[in-house]
């Protein structure tokens, strides 16, 4: 097992999950209650990452984060860093790259809590932001939770934008999935096989968690 790839996977994961959480409480909200021209496009923007090919995400923002132009020259102009091959570049690439899965869970959940209920409060002298703590945040957590579970175990797994973003820099930017690929190149079965099997009873682990707090987000309306 490389336990410093398996480490900086989940300080990725962390760092994703800790930005997204409101970022998809937010969004996800604004969504499932608004109803506006372009919400479509929107979430079909937001939903992009599920059919395109990670190589191609990452490439783009590849040619984003490069100094030698746009959003990487202000960054190197203004702030003397860069976003390629370093850690804070794959977590701006792994927030991009995990929108839906944070957001379209928290959407359904938030859609799913009755408007008679949200209206009882409001009728109640509640406001907007206490109706959001006390009501809605308690009702719609299973799929909060769901959305958190589902993204941070796709971080650990991700490769291609990962390697295409950061490269392959042991210690900085070599993730787990990353450190699979290499001990699969040097024919090290035995350390793949390991670091695969982690992966995999995790990766069951987490679905199964996704769909139990799935389920008990649907009990609560039915």
């Amino acid at each position: 097992m490389d336990w410093t790839a398996l480490f900086l996977s989940i300080q990725l994961g962390l760092a994703t999950l800790l930005i997204l959480l409101p970022v998809g409480i937010i969004t996800g909200r604004w969504l499932a209650y608004k109803q506006f021209f372009g919400k479509p496009l929107i979430q079909g923007l937001l939903a992009l990452p599920l059919v395109l090919p990670p190589t191609v995400l990452g490439y783009y923002l590849l040619v984003a984060f490069s100094p030698a132009r746009g959003l990487g020259l202000w960054l190197q102009e203004t702030f003397d860093t860069t976003l390629v091959f370093n850690f804070q570049g794959l977590v701006l690439a792994s927030i991009l790259f995990n929108l839906p899965f944070a957001i379209e869970p928290m959407q359904r959940a938030f859609a799913a809590i009755p408007r008679e209920i949200r209206e009882a409060g409001a009728c109640c002298g509640m406001n907007p932001v206490r109706i959001l703590y006390k009501i809605e945040l308690p009702l719609a957590w299973p799929g909060i939770a769901a959305a958190m579970i589902l993204t941070f175990a796709h971080t650990l797994g991700e490769f291609g934008i990962v390697l295409m973003v950061g490269g392959n820099i042991p210690g900085e930017t070599q993730t787990i999935a990353i450190a699979i690929y290499d001990r699969v190149q040097i024919f090290d079965q035995q350390g793949a096989s390991v670091m695969s099997l982690s992966l995999l009873l995790f990766s069951i682990l987490t679905i199964s968690l996704t769909y139990w707090f799935s389920a008990r987000s649907e009990r609560k309306y039915f």
